[in-house]
């Protein structure tokens, strides 16, 4: 009677597990809306080119109430992180996931497309200040490392990735470094930009509660080794900050 009501208790706990990891896990990463929280595992499995794992990752954040576009244009951004085979990838599988969905009559929502770029828009002057925003400064430092050992690099992130694609307006800078972090954790290698866009996330918005519920999410919708790689790195950063 005693080994049944113990084994009843422990199929009990392990259902309760279960379900609260499906809900999101614990409830710090309540500091994370429905919506950032679906981001970070459709981020990070494209990034690490899990496609079996990105789609069901895909329905949840379409039922969590992103929208088509959204997640097209997190698929995109990812091209200048991950490369184009796996944000491709990702696109395909994204399109695969709309196309049984649609099959099941299920109707989600498109969402906005992104506004034109302003005419005569200087990209190079927007792209700097978007990244002087982000590194939390209001002057441009001088030029180091690759920027003077390879300008045009410079050139591209600063006219490419901080204007083309952080100008298009389907997402904000917060979401999109969300999206950033979340890709760079679930690649190997990439430690010294991951440490570099956890301050960026931080200075485009977003909270220390807000990051460590990001975490939270990696840990449970992703792995533990990516997880650790950005608590170990967010720990770092925010006890720099008290000092």
């Amino acid at each position: 009677m005693r080994t049944g009501m113990i084994t009843f208790l422990f199929s009990l706990f392990s259902v309760t597990c279960s379900f609260a990891a499906d809900m999101g896990g614990p409830k710090e990463v309540e500091a994370l809306t429905a919506k950032e929280q679906a981001m970070i595992p459709i981020a990070a499995l494209t990034a690490a080119g899990d496609m079996e794992r990105l789609k069901p990752a895909l329905e949840k954040g379409l039922d969590a109430g992103l929208s088509v576009n959204e997640i097209k244009e997190i698929l995109i951004q990812l091209y200048a992180y991950c490369g184009f085979p796996r944000s491709l990838n990702g696109i395909n599988a994204f399109m695969e996931v709309m196309k049984a969905r649609e099959a099941e009559g299920i109707k989600d929502t498109v969402g906005k497309a992104a506004s034109p770029l302003p005419k005569g828009m200087d990209r190079n002057a927007y792209g700097a200040e978007v990244r002087r925003k982000l590194m939390g400064v209001t002057e441009e430092p001088p030029a180091a490392g690759y920027q003077l050992f390879t300008p045009v690099m410079d050139t591209y992130l600063k006219a490419h990735l901080f204007a083309d694609i952080f100008a298009r307006d389907v997402l904000d800078h917060r979401s999109r470094e969300l999206v950033t972090v979340s890709a760079l954790a679930a690649m190997p290698g990439t430690e010294g930009q991951l440490r570099f866009h956890l301050g960026a996330a931080m200075n485009a918005g977003l909270s220390a509660d807000q990051m460590r519920a990001f975490v939270t999410v990696l840990e449970a919708k992703v792995g533990a080794r990516e997880a650790n790689v950005a608590r170990q790195l967010l720990r770092d950063l925010l006890t720099a900050g008290d000092g």
